[in-house]
């Protein structure tokens, strides 16, 4: 079988045991700022593990888009170094949700296995965890596994974290025959750890209990089955390959490596940059697709070091212009089908890859040129060791990895500190923890306890803004409380309402809760985990306790205001798409009143006249009146009529489509409005580059918009009115402007000239006037509207007429006194004088500070009415500091 026919054969086979096959998540794991990627297949469903969100189904499976380059998972040096890792990887899974358990599961994976897959049962083996009697029982009972191979380990327990869901698990194996073992005596077992001769190839994970923060296990009220099994690992063993590589998953995209670079691939060590390219190819397609821009933070980063990576290792097969971006095609032909997402952006990432190995070369000669250098100081110092810290800079500056410093170090007789290296490094993913790793607010498990109790917050707010309800909970600083009492701010969770909770960049609603006995402000909402609403509110006049029956009313004027916002947000999506492309994409947003920003990917800044035909179409669309209409429908149903995801948004299986006229089909759970001329005007305010490949637009909507453009038009009629041109000459204005512009530039130049022509003139014959101090020449004289530069100027020209002396010249300009000292290199020999010594005394006077060179110093002070005094006392401070 292909790997695609297995792939598909692997969602056939749970589709027919009553699964939902559903999409892979985005590998920007959705409201999880814990994770720089997606990971594993059970990311998108940790909620219903942690008990704060649900589905409409029991049983899913899928194949989830995985990225592994961080934390316990960073493998990346590893990469191409041997035939089983990989930064991108595809991870098949299936799923039960409080459904079926061991028995099921277990009985599954082998079915799959022998009699779809047709695995020799012989050459299977299980682990359970130690303590897990009724795993090893059904394997023995529901399978026809061999005797005695069902093996018990103590690292067969799965956990999400120190806290959380957790349980046993029980893994398949399969020994690849001993001609792969690497100890080579025939002898391993499946408890041999780091022998290539037992591989793992599926995890059967039994969710069941809840460790709490002192340790303890408590059982789950429903149990969970989360399913692994490595995609690119069981197509090597489905098509009898010892490498991952050798599958017709990777030989393509290498042969296409090789034909470019005209270096043959082979499976051993020689083959490491074709794999490394292959491997970081497939990778880089996917992120960029799913919107992570090569960037210098967070997973951006990442994504550069992978790109700079695999740069380096092309560069050692002669691919020393770029080349990757024409790769992405080969990726693109074997992965489409599966994932269209990397059909539609296919133009976009290939621009981005271009542009970053573009820049990435043209400094990758200096990175060179700085090892090189560092080795031949090293050298110099009859050292043979190069600092750990030195090869990290390059590692992190210039994206050397560690094994191509080492190659070009051993080349001149090197070694390399590695462990000063892994130090550096670890130091990087502390800082990078630190910014990433942020958990929820204090006392956030309060509502993750509220969520368990009372389940779903029922939402209204599509059909109405104004509805009964009843308080469940009322939580302040993370504690539940049995009363707020008036002046409190809280937060308060209902039953159902209508207020729209903080989501996919549409902020959330404001208002008021009330009763006869009590009235609460509602200065916004927000969703603390998926489907729980929470109301901040203050509490007016009154006390509200839980079980109270409230009215919730929302601010209707400023919902509409964010309707119209979010309307037009898609309108301008559209627009954007139509005169820029179809491979853009929205990578974030934030709607509120009045205002929008948008967020998207395109390579390249939008031109003024592209940015005006955006403008002129979204406000065509208005124009048009089309109707907006909102459909509720499954998930497969709505990307079948071709609709288009909206940034933000963790979609469920039923999802809502909002549709305009017959020109945007977007899925978004957001307000709207009924009409695109309720909007009534956008003025788009600026674009702007926000990261590599992603721009952003802001604009004004609706009423701001209106009132923006009306300011506009009087300031034009009173700068026509100023300038005396007409309404129907308003064009003239530039003009005129300009004119005025070049004009005040001629005056400044005469200005300018004018100053420099007084200012010497004042000068005179200063040098025949110069005072003698102890044998010294020195001129000291106030200038009246001179610049700091003229002074400067002015200065050296009576220092080199002067031959040898001192000079001291200061000017009032803009309020505020400036002065320069100049003193001849003969005297700073002879007299000690020095021009930074004599500056700081006279400066003082002024109320002031300075310095600098011996023979050139400047100052300046807060006291201009005392300039003339510290001129008069240069000559005295002069006598103070000649040396005899």
């Amino acid at each position: 079988m292909t790997g695609n026919e297995i792939r598909t054969s692997f969602w056939e086979f749970f589709k027919n045991k009553g699964h939902t096959l559903v999409p892979s998540d985005s590998l920007i794991p959705a409201g999880d700022v814990t994770l720089l990627f997606t990971n594993a297949g059970m990311n998108q469903f940790m909620d219903v593990f942690l008990g704060t969100g649900s589905r409409s189904y029991k049983r899913a499976a899928d194949s989830q888009k995985v990225i592994r380059v961080s934390g316990k998972h960073n493998d990346l040096d590893e990469v191409g170094h041997d035939t089983t890792h990989h930064t991108f990887f595809e991870m098949l899974g299936n799923w039960s949700f409080g459904d079926y358990y061991k028995r099921e599961a277990i009985t599954y994976a082998w079915e799959l296995l022998t009699e779809v897959w047709g695995l020799p049962k012989e050459r299977l083996w299980a682990t359970v965890f130690r303590d897990d009697d009724e795993a090893e029982e059904l394997w023995y009972k529901v399978t026809d596994i061999g005797p005695g191979r069902v093996l018990r380990f103590d690292e067969n327990f799965w956990e999400v974290g120190d806290t959380g869901p957790c349980g046993p698990c029980s893994e398949i194996h399969i020994d690849l025959g001993p001609d792969v073992c690497d100890a080579k005596n025939h002898t391993c077992g499946v408890e041999v750890k780091g022998c290539s001769r037992f591989v793992e190839i599926w995890n059967l994970v039994f969710i069941q209990y809840n460790r709490d923060e002192t340790g303890a296990l408590h059982p789950l009220p429903q149990k969970h089955v989360d399913t692994g099994l490595g995609f690119e690992r069981v197509v090597a063993v489905l098509q009898n390959k010892k490498s991952n590589y050798d599958t017709d998953l990777f030989t393509p995209i290498i042969d296409a490596i090789a034909d470019m670079s005209g270096y043959k691939y082979y499976g051993d060590e020689r083959g490491t940059p074709h794999r490394v390219v292959a491997d970081h190819t497939r990778g880089l397609t996917f992120a960029i697709s799913d919107g992570v821009m090569p960037s210098n933070e967070g997973r951006g980063y990442v994504i550069r070091r992978i790109l700079r990576r695999a740069v380096l290792y092309g560069k050692r097969i002669g691919m020393n212009e770029p080349f990757i971006y024409k790769i992405v095609d080969t990726v693109v032909d074997l992965m489409g089908e599966a994932y269209p997402e990397i059909i539609q952006r296919q133009e976009l990432v290939k621009r981005i890859i271009f542009s970053e190995e573009e820049r990435f070369l043209k400094t990758l000669d200096r990175g060179l040129e700085i090892l090189d250098n560092s080795l031949s100081q090293l050298k110099a110092a009859n050292k043979s060791i190069l600092p750990g810290r030195q090869a990290f800079e390059l590692y992190d500056t210039y994206g050397f990895p560690l094994d191509l410093t080492q190659i070009i170090a051993t080349e001149q007789g090197f070694t390399v500190d590695e462990a000063g290296f892994n130090e550096a490094m670890e130091e990087q993913r502390q800082r990078g923890r630190a910014s990433w790793q942020t958990t929820g607010g204090p006392g956030e498990e309060v509502y993750v306890d509220v969520y368990q109790e009372y389940g779903a917050t029922e939402f209204l707010g599509y059909g109405c803004t104004a509805a009964e309800a009843e308080v469940l909970a009322i939580v302040k600083n993370g504690e539940l409380l049995s009363k707020a009492i008036e002046g409190n701010e809280v937060d308060v969770i209902l039953n159902r309402t209508p207020f729209y909770g903080e989501s996919g960049g549409q902020v959330g609603d404001a208002g008021a809760i009330s009763n006869s006995d009590v009235t609460l402000q509602v200065i916004d909402t927000v969703k603390p985990t998926p489907e729980l609403i929470v109301h901040k509110c203050k509490v007016i006049t009154g006390n509200l306790s839980p079980n109270a029956v409230v009215k919730a009313e929302v601010d209707t004027k400023r919902r509409k205001d964010i309707a119209i916002s979010h309307t037009a947000t898609h309108i301008l999506h559209n627009a954007l798409r139509t005169v820029l492309g179809k491979h853009v994409a929205q990578s974030g947003s934030l709607v509120e009143p009045g205002r929008l920003r948008f967020d998207f990917s395109h390579y390249e800044a939008v031109s003024k006249e592209q940015l005006r035909k955006v403008e002129a179409l979204i406000n065509e669309r208005i124009r048009e009146c089309a109707p907006v209409t909102t459909e509720r429908m499954s998930l497969q149903g709505a990307k079948d009529k071709g609709a288009i995801a909206f940034f933000g948004e963790k979609y469920g299986d039923v999802v809502n489509v909002v549709q305009m006229g017959d020109f945007s089909l977007e899925l978004c759970g957001g307000t709207h409005l009924k009409s695109t001329g309720e909007i009534g005007l956008v003025k788009i305010l600026s674009e702007s580059s926000i990261a590599a490949g992603v721009r952003r637009i802001e604009a004004l909507t609706g009423e701001a918009a209106y009132q923006y453009q009306q300011e506009a038009e009087e300031i034009l009629s009173e700068l026509g009115s100023v300038l005396k041109v007409g309404g129907a000459q308003r064009r003239l204005l530039i003009e005129r402007v300009q004119k005025l512009l070049q004009d005040n530039r001629d005056l400044e130049r005469q200005i300018e000239q004018f100053q420099r022509e007084h200012a010497r003139s004042q000068v005179g014959d200063l040098v025949q006037k110069a005072q003698l101090v102890d044998g010294v020449k020195v001129i000291s004289m106030v200038l009246e509207n001179v610049d700091r530069s003229e002074l400067r100027s002015i200065v050296d020209d009576l220092k080199n007429k002067l031959g040898s002396g001192v000079v001291v010249l200061g000017s009032v300009t803009d309020s505020k006194p400036s002065l320069i000292a100049g003193v001849t290199p003969d005297l700073t020999e002879s007299k000690g004088l020095k021009a930074g010594d004599i500056i700081k005394d006279v400066a003082k006077i002024v109320g002031g500070s300075g310095g600098g060179r011996a023979d050139l110093a400047q100052a300046g002070g807060r006291e201009p009415a005392k300039l003339q005094e510290a001129i008069d006392a240069v000559a005295g401070i002069v006598k103070k500091h000649i040396v005899t």
